[in-house]
């Protein structure tokens, strides 16, 4: 089930009309109020927001899915007429898993809300991932380092997931924006070397196996170098 939280009542019939076309189950809300109650009751497999809405914004409901752990690994898509970095930035740093412009095409829309569902929803994940001291429980969404538990941030336990899934691995700055983010877009944005140097930072002595390949992105590797020329 896929929720459709948007105020334009023709826009929204048209995101429905293409999404239940392509066999997914839908439902709208006109408000974050209403999107809420209906979440109460069960929640969907991805949520689409748009941004400005008559009682609160969707990036405030973004902001509250993400702090509640019944909601906080719901993917979600924004969605708005704002196509600036800073707007863009300022959603994917707030959690979202996407970010569509308006005015879009209809195949695009599908398209990209299948990309997100097949890059949060793998099929058949393992449950425990690990490199070294670091472990990461799927389920749980746990990490601990040497047996202590770190708090993470979304997008910090979805960096440390990918370059877990890839060690030492060279990871460009646009597959971790594409991975994390879902868009290639890094343009002057710091926001993934921000996430980095806080993940660093969360991880203790752990966080130097994160390293930066200078002019490319970083890669997780055994050392304490995190100034990779090659």
């Amino acid at each position: 089930m896929i929720y459709i939280v948007e105020d334009d009542a023709n826009i929204r019939e048209l995101e429905e009309y293409a999404l239940n076309n392509s066999r997914f189950e839908t439902a709208g809300f006109g408000d974050g109020a209403s999107f809420f109650a209906a979440c109460d009751q069960a929640l969907p497999e991805l949520a689409i927001l748009d941004i400005m809405l008559p009682d609160q914004s969707g990036v405030d409901i973004l902001r509250i899915l993400r702090t509640r752990p019944d909601t906080r690994s719901i993917p979600v898509v924004m969605v708005s007429a704002k196509d600036g970095e800073l707007d863009v930035v300022k959603c994917l740093d707030q959690g979202a898993d996407g970010y569509i412009t308006k005015p879009f095409g209809l195949m695009e829309f599908v398209s990209r809300i299948r990309a997100v569902l097949r890059r949060t929803q793998p099929d058949g994940p393992p449950e425990q991932l690990s490199f070294h001291e670091i472990v990461m429980d799927s389920a749980s969404r746990r990490v601990t380092v040497a047996g202590e538990g770190v708090e993470l941030a979304y997008k910090e336990y979805e960096l440390l997931r990918f370059f877990i899934e890839n060690p030492d691995k060279v990871l460009s700055r646009e597959a971790l924006m594409l991975r994390v983010w879902n868009t290639d877009f890094s343009g002057e944005s710091r926001t993934l070397d921000i996430h980095i140097r806080t993940l660093r930072q969360k991880l203790g002595r752990a966080g130097n196996y994160i390293h930066t390949v200078r002019k490319v992105g970083y890669r997780l590797a055994c050392g304490e170098n995190r100034d990779d020329p090659s």
